[in-house]
């Protein structure tokens, strides 16, 4: 096994594509509100949050399993595709990975969304495991999400 991979997962979720992205898009103040579990704060260092070159810290909470802090640089954002790509630059998930990059893609599905993650990783080291707890925490979110979601709609 290598240094490098990239891990895939596919959620299916009940909540329509349109509202799970702009969910998504307020992340920064939804998360922190509606899941403090898992996010304690995420401060936009640079930019809007959201564009290309947005720099956003997160402070995570008790349900995050392997980082406490984290940089992200927002990578790319396809509004038309419902997708977006981000880089860590800080904290300490750089102990295991040299990189990092995630991309997050939501597609309409009868009536609800397929959400498509991905993480591009180089390891720091052969004996890293590969960030599968990294998939499983962002699977966990978009569940969390959706359910947030569904209650908001029969409230």
């Amino acid at each position: 096994m290598g240094l490098s991979g990239v891990l895939h997962v596919e959620v299916e979720v009940k909540s329509p594509a349109e509202k799970f992205w702009v969910a998504l898009g307020d992340g920064i103040n939804l998360f922190p509100k509606a899941f403090p579990n898992d996010y304690k704060t995420i401060q936009v260092l640079a930019g809007d949050g959201n564009a290309p070159g947005s720099i956003r810290l997160i402070t995570y909470g008790e349900g995050s399993p392997l980082v406490k802090i984290s940089a992200e640089r927002i990578e790319a954002v396809d509004l038309e595709n419902k997708s977006m790509s981000y880089s860590i630059i800080g904290g300490e998930m750089l102990e295991y990975y040299k990189t990092f990059k995630g991309t997050i893609t939501v597609i309409p599905k009868n009536g609800g969304s397929l959400l498509k993650w991905s993480g591009e990783f180089e390891k720091t080291a052969h004996e890293i495991d590969d960030p599968h707890v990294i998939k499983d925490f962002a699977v966990k979110n978009f569940k969390e999400i959706d359910e947030y979601l569904l209650k908001q709609t029969s409230a």
